[in-house]
C-alpha cells in the first residue's frame, strides 16, 4: 500500500523516471514537465535534465524499499499469517492461531446485540475447568473456510453460539460463514463441534440459524459432541442456555475422556492499569473505534464508525395521554450514507449521567479516573473488553449496559465482595440452577427490574472493585429503529418514529428506557447548537415490490407505522415520475383518535391525493369494545383475498410480533379459509409460500 500510495504522489517523477531508462537505451521518450509531453530524438541532441533533486531521493527511497523488499522477503509462511493476524484476523487462520496458542476450544458466535457473544466468553471462560484453553472468536475475521484443518489440533472442538436474525436471517457477523456453510462441500470429517442457537418463539423462524448450522455441519461430516440447544428470548434465554450448559460440558468430559479440574470460573480476565500521567487525547471517549474518530469524520460509516447525525427535527406526535411518542430527523447531509426505504437506523444511545454518578459515588470511586482493563492472556485475540485506555466514567456511560438487569453469572462472580453472609448466600442461590434461586431470581431480579444500581443499593454489603464490575457488565448495544422515511424524498435526513419508554417498577424506582430517553432530550434549540446521534444504516429485506404496479398492504398499529411512512413517501414519489402505481392499502391502529392519532395530518392528505387508496384506521379504545387492526382485515376479507389471490398484492407487517403479528397471521388464515376455500393447513402453506417468495414481509420485534 506503501509502495502504491508513492507512485501515485510521484507521478510526474515516476513519468521522468520512465523516460531516462527509454533514454538510456538510446530509445525515444516523452518527457513530462508540468502535465506537458513533448516526444524527443536521440539524434545528436543532448536532453536536459530530468530528474531535479527532489525527484532522484525520491526515486531512490522507492529503489531501496523495493530492495529491501526482495531481501527480507524470504521469511515462512507461519511468519506471515502470525505478522498478519497482529494487525487483523480477517480473512487469516484461526486455526494457526489457535496452535501456536495451545487452545483446543473455540466457541464462534453469531451475535448481533452482544448476547451471542457474551454466552460464547462464558463457555470460553468454562473451558479451563477440564483442563482444556478456549477462546471465544468472531466468524467474520477468520477464514472460516480452514474450519476443516481443526482436526489437526488433538482434542479440540468447535463450538457455535448463533443467534437468528430479523426472518430467520443470520446476524451481520455470520452472514459470510453462513453463505460458505451454504456453498461449500469440504469434508469436516474429525471435527467435534456443538451448537447453541438463540432466537425467540413469537418469531416464524424460530432459531433459524441455529438450527441450520447445526444440521450442516453434521451433512459436511462433523461430529457432533451434544446435542442442539435452543434459547427463547421470548421465556428466559439465559435459563435456557445454563441448562443446556450444565449437561454440555460432562457430555464434553465423557466424549474428550477428561474430568473437572474443581477450578473456580469466576476468575478475573481482565486486569486494571491506571493511568496517572497520560495524554487524554490518547483516551478513548465514546468512539467505537477508531480513536478521535467522533472528532474526525471520515466516511464509509459502519458499527464500529458511527456518523454523528445532528437531530434536525424532535417534536412529540401525540396529543394527550401519558405517552411520549416522537418523530426525530437526523441529518446525514455530509455523511455519503445511503438508504432505502425499509432500511433501519442503528443510534448508539449514552446511559443517564446520574445513574452513572449514583454509581461512583456508591463504590466510592474517581469516575474520572483514566484507565485500562488488559487481558491477562497475552495471547487472546481480544485485548480489552472496550476500547481502552478510558475512564470509569465514559465505560459506564457509553460502553457497559448499566440499565438491564444483570445476567446470573454476574451475580455469581460479585458474590464474593459480599460482606454479609447472608447477603453473599443469596446470590449465590440467585446464580444457581435450583428451583429456589431460579424463583429467587425470577422475583427479586426480573420481575422487580433492579438493574446494578438498584443491586448496589438494596445489598449494602456488596462492595465490588469497580473494575471488576466493568469487567462483568455486558457491552451497551445499538438500538435499531425502522427507517420512517424514503430517500427518494428525504436524500438528507433519516427520520425515526419511536416511543418513551418509561414507568414505575415493583421497587417504586423509575424505569426509563435508555435510547428513547436519550433521544427525547435531543431538543433542537434556537442558539444554533445541533445535538448529535451516532448513528449507521443497516440494510434490510423489508422492501416494496420492484413493480411500482403492485399492490401493497401494510399493517403497523402504533410506531409500526414507520417503515410505511416511508413506503407511502415513495410510492408518492413514483406517481410524480408518472409510474403506474398499484393500490396502496394502510392498516393503522391507536388507542384513541384525538390522543396517539401518530401523523394524522400526512395520511390524511396522502389519502386525499390518492395516494393511499385505502387508509384503515383501528381505534381500540374509543369505544367499549376493544377493535384491532386484524379486526379491520377480516372486515375487508373479499377485496383483500382478491387482491392476494389474484393481483399480486405485496403483504408487510410492522409491530409487537408477540400478539399483533400472530393475530394478524390468523386474520390471513382465516379470510384464506373463507374467502378461498382453502383448509387450515392449505392456508397456513399458502402465506408460508408468500413468505418465500417475498410476498410476505414482517420487521416485528417482541
Amino acid at each position: 500500500i506503501m509502495y502504491v500510495k508513492v507512485f501515485k504522489q510521484s507521478h510526474v517523477t515516476l513519468m521522468k523516471t520512465i523516460c531516462f531508462f527509454r533514454h538510456i537505451c538510446s530509445l525515444n521518450y516523452v518527457k513530462m514537465e508540468d502535465g506537458e509531453s513533448q516526444l524527443l530524438s536521440d539524434e545528436g541532441q543532448t536532453p536536459e535534465p530530468l530528474l531535479g533533486s527532489l525527484d532522484i531521493f525520491i526515486f531512490s527511497l522507492i529503489a531501496g524499499l523495493l530492495i529491501y523488499w526482495f531481501l527480507f522477503r524470504k521469511k515462512t509462511d507461519k511468519d506471515i499469517i502470525i505478522q498478519t493476524l497482529s494487525i487483523s484476523n480477517k480473512g487469516c487462520s484461526f486455526e494457526l492461531f489457535i496452535h501456536q496458542s495451545n487452545r483446543n476450544v473455540v466457541v464462534f458466535y453469531g451475535s448481533q446485540t452482544g448476547t451471542a457473544e457474551e454466552f460464547a466468553n462464558r463457555l470460553a471462560k468454562d473451558a479451563h475447568r477440564y483442563g482444556m484453553k478456549g477462546m471465544a472468536a468472531d466468524p467474520e475475521e477468520y477464514d472460516m473456510s480452514e474450519l476443516s484443518r481443526l482436526k489437526e489440533i488433538p482434542n479440540s472442538m468447535a463450538v457455535f453460539c448463533m443467534a437468528t436474525y430479523g426472518e430467520g436471517d443470520p446476524t451481520d457477523n455470520a452472514q459470510e460463514f453462513y453463505d460458505w456453510m451454504q456453498g461449500t462441500d469440504d469434508d469436516l470429517e474429525g471435527v467435534n463441534f456443538a451448537v447453541f442457537g438463540l432466537g425467540n418463539k413469537t418469531y416464524e423462524h424460530f432459531n433459524a440459524t441455529g438450527k441450520y448450522t447445526d444440521k450442516r455441519l453434521a451433512e459436511l461430516g462433523g461430529k457432533r459432541v451434544f446435542d442442539l440447544g435452543l434459547g427463547d428470548d421470548d421465556s428466559n434465554l439465559e435459563e435456557d442456555f445454563i441448562s443446556w450448559k450444565e449437561q454440555f460440558w460432562p457430555a464434553v468430559c465423557e466424549f474428550f475422556g477428561v474430568e473437572a479440574t474443581g477450578e473456580d470460573s469466576s476468575i478475573r480476565q481482565f486486569e486494571l492499569v491506571v493511568h496517572n500521567d497520560i495524554n487524554m487525547n490518547q483516551v478513548y471517549t465514546g468512539e467505537m473505534g477508531r480513536l478521535k474518530s467522533f472528532q474526525t469524520q471520515k466516511p464509509p460509516f459502519d458499527s464500529k464508525n458511527p456518523f454523528l447525525a445532528p437531530v434536525s427535527v424532535n417534536r412529540k406526535l401525540n396529543k394527550g395521554g401519558n405517552r411520549h411518542l416522537m418523530h426525530i430527523e437526523l441529518d446525514i447531509m455530509d455523511s455519503k450514507i445511503r438508504y432505502d426505504a425499509g432500511d433501519h437506523v442503528a443510534v448508539y444511545p449514552i446511559n443517564d449521567a446520574v445513574v452513572v454518578s449514583r454509581i461512583g459515588e456508591r463504590l466510592g470511586v474517581d469516575l474520572d479516573t483514566a484507565i485500562s482493563l488488559k487481558n491477562l492472556d497475552e495471547e487472546c485475540n481480544k485485548k480489552h473488553p472496550f476500547p481502552c485506555p478510558t475512564t470509569y466514567r465514559t465505560a459506564l456511560s457509553h460502553y457497559l449496559d448499566i440499565n438491564n438487569k444483570p445476567r446470573k453469572n454476574v451475580l455469581y462472580d460479585l458474590a464474593q465482595y459480599a460482606s454479609d453472609p447472608q447477603e453473599q448466600e443469596n446470590m449465590r442461590k440467585m446464580a444457581s440452577a435450583s428451583p429456589e434461586g431460579k424463583a429467587l431470581y425470577q422475583s427479586w431480579v426480573l420481575d422487580s427490574e433492579r438493574n446494578i444500581l438498584a443491586i448496589l443499593e438494596d445489598l449494602p454489603s456488596l462492595n465490588p472493585p469497580i473494575d471488576h464490575l466493568c469487567e462483568l457488565l455486558p457491552r451497551l448495544q445499538a438500538r435499531y429503529y425502522s427507517i420512517a422515511s424514503s430517500s427518494k424524498v428525504h436524500p438528507n435526513s433519516i427520520h425515526i418514529c419511536a416511543v418513551v419508554i418509561e414507568y414505575t417498577t415493583e421497587t417504586g424506582r423509575v424505569y426509563k428506557g435508555v435510547a428513547t430517553n436519550w433521544l427525547k432530550n435531543k431538543e433542537v434549540t434556537e442558539n444554533g447548537h445541533k445535538h448529535t446521534v451516532p448513528m449507521y444504516v443497516r440494510r434490510s429485506q423489508f422492501r416494496l415490490p420492484f413493480k411500482p404496479s403492485n399492490p401493497v398492504i401494510m399493517i403497523g398499529p402504533g410506531t409500526g407505522i414507520a417503515p410505511f411512512m416511508g413506503f407511502i413517501q415513495e410510492r408518492a414519489w413514483q406517481k410524480e415520475q408518472g409510474k403506474d402505481v398499484g393500490e396502496t392499502i394502510l392498516y393503522f391502529g391507536c388507542r384513541h383518535k384525538n390522543e396517539d392519532f401518530l401523523y394524522q395530518q400526512e395520511l390524511e392528505e396522502f389519502e386525499r391525493v390518492g395516494v393511499l387508496t385505502q387508509l384503515n384506521i383501528a381505534f381500540s379504545r374509543d369505544q367499549e369494545r376493544k377493535i384491532y387492526v386484524q379486526h379491520l382485515l377480516k372486515k375487508n376479507k373479499e377485496q383483500l383475498w382478491k387482491l392476494i389471490h389474484s393481483n399480486n398484492a405485496h403483504i408487510y407487517v410492522c409491530g409487537d410480533a408477540r400478539n399483533m403479528a400472530r393475530d394478524v397471521h390468523t386474520a390471513f388464515y382465516e379470510i384464506a379459509e373463507e374467502v378461498g376455500g382453502l383448509t387450515h393447513t392449505q392456508a397456513v402453506d399458502y402465506f408460508k409460500k408468500l413468505m418465500t417468495k417475498g410476498r410476505y414481509s414482517q420487521d416485528v420485534w417482541s
